[in-house]
């Protein structure tokens, strides 16, 4: 589709030198980009406005249009053009349609959708970044499966990447949760119980200091600073202590990723960063940047609208900002990075709008290829949730409760299918992950689990199950069929091979946006478009060989784009459900 696109763009663009002369022509590259496709087939495959062009050309939209079509030397691939209103509308060959574009994904097959404007460059994604000492919940999600999809979009379209997880490993909290191991823990309580007997440990801290904060009493808080005092100190039994509790957290957030089917690159963390964010803490001192604010050290950023940005606390520690920017260019030195990608939630979107305007401004040229992708918040029954009061629904349990639902929708719909475990796992896990994907990245979910697991809603299972029957009509015909150029197509075939063709598209405008949902929703599309053929056309029992044969080919289309797009966004499709 996108070498025809290219052609009529080409077509249009010599034919607007005959409205005004050449030094009036309209660029190739200003047409591609006002193309459209018209949302009803009756209005044609491509449409090119002309609204824009009144100005330029001094007369109506359908004037320039009528004079366009005069002079417009039709491309290969192209059937008819109409004019309707201050639209060209274009209408796309059913030979080309199956001949050309369904052959080009018959030849490329599940990298149809691929690209290579990334090729040579490096892109590093942090993302997840779960705090250590603290169980992955349903909050974790977003960050783990957008970052983990904007990875595997990038690697699509050829960029070298670098997943890190920036793990929450420092902090005050080590220094409540020590003095908590020593108060009421245990070592053989941490081993048979992992994180979730840390968990309990913190939120039993913090409600003990709440209790004494209300009664006016602060000794377990103090003893907790002066804990993590010692910690950034380099007290060795402390700092063992504190990496058992790392060791212990990795252990039980490697299952999770495993389930997901994610691996990084690295786990430097927040601690990581500790003795290198004294040379950034010198630049702004030596450009003077930093300034005191009640004993704080910040960079004012009221010229640019924002509230200051912390660097150092009165008592000289460091903030989230200074390790950011630490770690920034500790990245950039190590992999030179052309973009870095930040995953975490939409309310932290003026923090990285602070330290990447001081990063720009201590002078770091490359401080416009920081770019933070931010996402809504996540409710169970609109309830949100704490780590610190124990109210968290734990993405385990949610993946367990999601298996178990459909290992009895399998049980009951295909008893004998094989490896039904697995199965299962793979649709109830992928369920989840296409519910929270669906939806623009930006906007806040209510997770209902029933609305998740629904097989005929634009849900994950839908699509898996879509997947599994394409290859099942595949394995049954014993044959992969052929790109046939065949005239007469029905609406449907029509509808379906321009669903596929719009794979590059979609991909490209995923990574453009940093937006996964582009793709889930192409899923669905394809899923859609896929059914509504397969209800009406005949394929493996068509008794017009050549037909057969190209309907098989579209099957394979099917099959092949809608696997990768659903690897895409971090799912699984099992071969039978």
């Amino acid at each position: 589709m996108n070498k025809l696109k290219y052609n009529i763009a080409k077509a249009i663009s010599a034919a607007s030198k005959t409205i005004k002369g050449e030094e009036l022509a309209i660029p190739v590259e200003d047409i591609l980009g006002a193309l459209e496709y018209p949302p009803d087939a009756s209005m044609g495959d491509l449409a090119f406005p002309c609204f824009k062009l009144s100005r330029t050309f001094r007369m109506a939209p359908p004037m320039i249009a009528a004079k366009l079509k005069d002079a417009i030397e039709t491309p290969e691939g192209v059937g008819e053009i109409r004019i309707v209103g201050g639209y060209l509308n274009i209408f796309i060959d059913d030979r080309y349609l199956s001949g050309k574009i369904l052959a080009e994904i018959a030849e490329k097959g599940a990298d149809f959708g691929a690209h290579d404007f990334g090729r040579g460059k490096t892109v590093v994604l942090d993302y997840s970044s779960p705090n250590v000492a603290k169980p992955f919940h349903i909050g974790h999600l977003g960050t783990t499966v957008i970052g983990h999809s904007l990875k595997l979009l990038h690697e699509y379209a050829g960029y070298h990447c670098i997943g890190i997880n920036h793990l929450g490993d420092w902090g005050t909290q080590f220094g409540k949760l020590i003095v908590a191991y020593r108060k009421w823990g245990s070592r053989e309580a941490i081993e048979q119980g992992g994180v979730d007997e840390l968990v309990s440990l913190y939120v039993r801290i913090n409600n003990e200091i709440k209790a004494e904060e209300e009664a006016g009493i602060r000794t377990l808080a103090d003893a907790s600073r002066a804990e993590f005092t010692k910690l950034e100190h380099g007290d060795e039994e402390n700092l063992a202590l504190w990496r058992w509790f790392k060791e212990i957290s990795l252990a039980e957030y490697e299952k999770t990723y495993k389930q997901l089917g994610i691996t990084f690159d690295s786990y430097n963390g927040e601690a990581f960063y500790t003795d290198k964010m004294p040379e950034q803490v010198q630049i702004l001192k030596d450009k003077n940047l930093m300034k005191l604010d009640a004993g704080a050290s910040i960079v004012d950023l009221s010229d640019y609208n924002m509230p200051p940005c912390l660097i150092l606390k009165s008592d000289g520690s460091t903030l989230y900002p200074t390790r950011d920017i630490a770690a920034a260019v500790y990245r950039k030195r190590t992999y030179d990075f052309d973009k870095c990608i930040y995953v975490t939630s939409a309310g932290q979107s003026l923090h990285f709008a602070q330290w990447f305007k001081v990063m720009e401004i201590m002078g770091y040229d490359w401080a416009d290829r920081l770019y933070h992708v931010p996402y809504g918040t996540v409710s169970i029954g609109g309830e949100k949730l704490a780590t610190r009061t124990g109210n968290v629904i734990l993405l385990r349990d949610l993946f367990a409760t999601a298996i178990d639902k459909c290992r009895g929708i399998i049980e009951e719909k295909n008893p004998g299918i094989e490896n039904k475990d697995e199965t299962a796992e793979a649709v109830g896990v992928g369920a989840v992950i296409f519910y929270y994907l669906y939806g623009n990245r930006s906007r806040d979910i209510n997770f209902i689990m029933d609305d998740a697991l629904d097989f005929n809603g634009n849900t994950g299972p839908y699509a898996q199950y879509t997947y599994a029957r394409t290859g099942s009509i595949l394995e049954k015909a014993g044959s992969t069929g052929e790109a046939l150029a065949v005239s007469g197509l029905t609406a449907t075939e029509r509808e379906l091979i321009k669903t596929l063709s719009l794979f590059p598209d979609k991909t490209a405008s995923a990574i453009e946006d940093m937006e996964p949902s582009i793709i889930t929703r192409f899923a669905i599309d394809v899923c859609n478009a896929f059914n509504r053929f397969y209800q009406e056309c005949p394929i493996a029992t068509c008794e017009d060989e050549s037909r057969r044969a190209f309907r098989l080919a579209l099957t394979r289309g099917v099959h092949e784009i809608l696997g990768r797009a659903l690897e895409l966004v971090c799912i699984k499709h099992p071969d039978k459900i």
